[in-house]
């Protein structure tokens, strides 16, 4: 049986989030090989600026686990953090950290004020970045193309 396909998920929740108009970001966060929580972009839809994938998804999972700690869990985005992403992975507890694009602009993990590396971040995830990441980019860049 083929391992799943945990930044294909992702991806696919960055396409929905696109078919509504969103910037399309997906987010799916695991624990021992099940997909506990997935979110793409809602920001337009909620009115909420911080409806960002990654929120929403960290939200759910620790709706699921009854815990605001996600302890044992890796989080897959396709598209590098940005700065109120990456503290909220690290508050909480992420495991791993998987990234599809990197984000020059609004990034804050390889990007920008590398959160992670900050004397004041209290946990920092182990961090993997460039998955899939022609793919993520693509989405991204079909997006934005007709807006410019």
């Amino acid at each position: 049986m083929p391992a799943p396909d945990f930044m294909g998920t992702a991806l696919a929740q960055a396409k929905v989030a696109a078919e509504a108009g969103e910037v399309p970001v997906g987010c799916v966060i695991v624990r021992d090989g099940e997909v506990l929580a997935q979110a793409g972009n809602r920001t337009l839809r909620d009115r909420d600026p911080t409806a960002h994938a990654e929120i929403l998804a960290l939200r759910a999972a620790a709706a699921k686990l009854g815990s605001e700690r996600l302890i044992g869990c890796d989080l897959y985005v396709t598209l590098e953090p940005c700065t109120m992403c990456a503290a909220a992975i690290s508050f909480a507890r992420i495991r791993r950290l998987y990234f599809g694009a990197g984000d020059p602009k609004g990034g804050a993990v390889e990007s920008g004020v590398r959160f992670f590396s900050s004397p004041t971040c209290h946990h920092k995830p182990e961090v993997y970045g460039a998955i899939r990441e022609a793919e993520a980019a693509a989405v991204l860049k079909e997006f934005f193309a007709p807006k410019r």
